[in-house]
């Protein structure tokens, strides 16, 4: 298979993070003020040789060291989250920078991350901050159009020569079948037999409609909520509801969600796929630095049980098909392949050991 780590660009600050959040905040400002709720809790991550690093810098020099280190250890290419309201773009500004950089040895596709942005990190207030709609085919087409300019670099990734697009939630769009109609008609009037569209698996309601070429698994949430077995659920439920009474009455700061990443694992690893579905993984995963007592940790999780996990899907599916790994650098949900102090290279060396061949 084919690793895509998918790719937060959040690591530089911009006008709506300054209203919303503060000065200055980007990404970086979560992970530096996370602290530990549990014995044996590794907060907060540091990334080695304290690189926080900035994707605003007009040199690429990040995204340099970054493809360097990809194709070290055996990365396919990213997928860049793109976050894109009705012609407003937020976090654009890093992967305009490597679109300016054709020199970076980089494959690359685009994730439209097409949810409503609301005030959901550290108080679960659900004041809406950027509301996603879609519009007609005025706004469909000057999507279409800023996306052009990416599907024409020559190292986007395509799939029978038609640029992929991943969309998290296809489920939210009722409009999509017209709407991936158009996008196929522009992308013919541009050169290209069509657009590869390929619909996220996620927590969210399971799309039916059948209209993309391909699907995704974006995992832990798949997993979490489509996945676990009933007696998992039930355990899982209970620890909640126990610490959350805890924390009430005693006035503790104790993490409430915890669940073995071996759940999630054993889930992936007995799915059936379809030859049009490509796996999700995780890494780790632990996104306390943005929630605090009220988020989720993957407890037990290890290089090597990434690495194992990852060795057997790719016994399991032997065709050369795309395996979706959450994240390269979501540093504020601990879901990173990103070398950090007190692991290093372990995961990028999981990744590398198990498609070495």
């Amino acid at each position: 298979m084919k690793p895509i780590a998918l790719y937060l660009p959040q690591f530089h600050a911009f006008k709506e993070n300054d209203e919303w959040w503060g000065e200055g905040y980007t990404e970086w400002t979560a992970v530096q003020g996370a602290r530990p709720l549990f014995p044996g809790h590794e907060q907060p991550r540091v990334p080695l040789d304290g690189e926080y690093y900035d994707l605003s810098d007009p040199s690429g020099e990040t995204f340099r060291k970054q493809a360097g280190l990809a194709a070290k250890y055996g990365i396919y290419g990213f997928a860049f989250y793109q976050y894109y309201f009705t012609g407003h773009k937020l976090m654009e500004r890093p992967l305009e920078i490597l679109l300016a950089h054709p020199e970076i040895d980089l494959k690359y596709c685009i994730t439209w991350a097409n949810e409503t942005w609301r005030r959901a990190w550290y108080d679960y207030n659900e004041e809406i901050l950027m509301e996603q709609t879609y519009g007609g085919e005025a706004e469909w087409r000057a999507h279409f159009d800023y996306l052009l300019g990416f599907f024409r670099d020559e190292r986007y990734i395509r799939v029978d020569e038609k640029p992929m697009l991943c969309i998290y939630r296809t489920s939210d769009i009722k409009e999509l079948p017209a709407m991936r109609e158009c996008f196929d008609r522009w992308a013919k009037e541009a050169g290209f037999p069509g657009v590869f569209l390929t619909g996220g698996r996620t927590a969210g309601e399971t799309d039916e409609r059948n209209i993309c070429d391909a699907y995704y698994y974006f995992e832990p949430g798949y997993s979490l909520k489509h996945g676990l077995t009933a007696m998992q659920t039930m355990k899982y439920n209970i620890s909640v509801a126990m610490r959350q009474i805890k924390n009430n009455i005693a006035k503790s700061n104790t993490l409430e969600r915890r669940i073995p990443i071996d759940w999630i694992y054993d889930s992936i690893l007995k799915r059936d796929y379809a030859e049009n579905e490509y796996p999700g993984i995780i890494a780790r995963w632990d996104n306390t630095p943005r929630r605090g007592s009220k988020g989720l940790v993957y407890t037990g999780a290890s290089a090597e049980k990434f690495g194992t996990a990852l060795c057997k899907l790719n016994e399991k599916i032997t065709d050369d098909r795309f395996i979706f790994i959450n994240a390269w650098n979501e540093w504020g949900e601990g879901a990173m392949l990103e070398p950090d102090k007190a692991e290093g290279y372990a995961y990028l060396e999981g990744v590398r050991a198990a498609f070495k061949d």
